[in-house]
């Protein structure tokens, strides 16, 4: 920009309408200079000039830095498994180990199987309704022990309560709490008239894990 329209004079119509009172040349640069001298470091004339001349100054701003200790203090710091332990979150009291309890967790799981396998009509296809539970939630599922190679686990019935990677907790109608393990073991899930059975080495993953797996169809499956 030219430095003489820089300091040109206000017209007088602005004058008015602004209602400044004009300043002569020498004031105006004797203001400006002396605003340059107590706003900028201390600084030679020779350096003030080339700095106004080559790039920009912002006067008394700073930029607010951001508060990291909010913003580590919105991160959830979740359990690792040790924690989970001592605190005993996966283990069922003793008071709550009845089987009346968890028969309406039963009902609930009755519906939503149904409703997965779209009513579970005697139409239906076998294949259709295996694939479907391959990636179903059996929580409150009634499950029966039908081959194990340990053969006191053979006859358990109960509602299933918990399932992790490796074993079945199940409550038996005698109220007693089983842990039964996937492996070596083969489990009886009836639905509806419906009887299909589940392959515990199979299994062998968290529901979770399980729910987006891809399953191969296999022509035999042993123990």
């Amino acid at each position: 920009m030219d430095e003489a329209l820089v300091q040109v004079a206000i017209p007088r119509d602005l004058v008015d309408f602004l209602r400044v009172e004009p300043q002569t040349n020498s004031k105006a640069q004797a203001f400006t200079k002396a605003f340059l001298r107590n706003s900028t470091q201390q600084q030679s004339q020779l350096k003030v000039q080339s700095m106004l001349s080559h790039k920009a100054v912002i006067l008394g701003y700073s930029r607010p830095k951001k508060d990291k200790s909010r913003r580590n203090s919105k991160k959830a710091k979740g359990l690792n498994a040790r924690q989970k332990r001592a605190m005993k979150i996966f283990q069922i009291k003793p008071e709550h180990q009845r089987y009346e309890l968890f028969l309406p967790l039963h009902e609930l799981w009755r519906q939503y199987i149904t409703d997965l396998c779209s009513g579970l009509k005697s139409t239906s296809s076998p294949q259709f309704i295996q694939q479907k539970l391959l990636k179903a939630d059996f929580h409150g599922a009634i499950i029966t022990v039908v081959r194990s190679k340990c053969p006191s686990y053979v006859g358990i019935t109960g509602i299933l309560v918990q399932e992790f990677k490796h074993v079945f907790k199940i409550i038996t109608k005698e109220d007693k709490l089983k842990v039964i393990p996937k492996r070596n073991s083969v489990f009886a899930v009836e639905i509806n008239g419906f009887v299909s059975h589940i392959y515990g080495s199979k299994f062998e993953q968290r529901a979770s894990e399980r729910s987006a797996k891809k399953f191969k169809v296999r022509g035999t499956i042993d123990l």
